[in-house]
């Protein structure tokens, strides 16, 4: 009678142990897969710089709502993202005033490089997501999308 009270028991928490491991493997999986598809690289070794920006529904974000490319002239571009980035990098270094999670490292942009059109679009793009996303002004008014 104690041997198969004990081998029921043994079986049940066995089926209870492979249950619960198999669901973890695939939270897993799905949180890799998301995380990998957030994430945009541009890597250029001429000029000796990569941008990766990481977070979370920005590339869905700049697939269906951004201005697509060549709607922008490359200066327009350039001009904006000194401005925003000027005042990120402002914002970055008065952690008591602004949110820390918000700027969470400043962002070295040289207005004297030519960083290309690819770049500077997806630089552009990102802060008017980021500002409309974290309810954020960085410099006067920014396209609602």
């Amino acid at each position: 009678m104690k041997n198969s009270i004990y081998t029921i028991a043994l079986i049940f928490g066995l089926i209870i142990l492979s249950c619960t491991t198999t669901k973890t493997n695939i939270t897993k999986q799905k949180n890799t897969i998301a995380s990998v598809s957030d994430t945009i690289k541009i890597v250029n070794e001429e000029v000796e710089y990569e941008v990766i920006i990481i977070d979370p529904g920005f590339a869905t974000w700049l697939n269906s709502m951004a201005q697509p490319r060549g709607f922008y002239t490359q200066s327009y571009l350039e001009t904006k993202n000194q401005i925003y980035i000027n005042e990120w990098n402002n914002r970055f270094m008065q952690p008591q005033r602004y949110n820390r999670n918000l700027y969470e490292m400043s962002i070295d942009y040289d207005s004297n490089i030519d960083y290309g059109y690819e770049v500077n679009y997806l630089i552009y793009n990102y802060m008017i997501y980021f500002q409309n996303n974290y309810n954020q002004r960085l410099f006067g008014r920014v396209p609602l999308r």
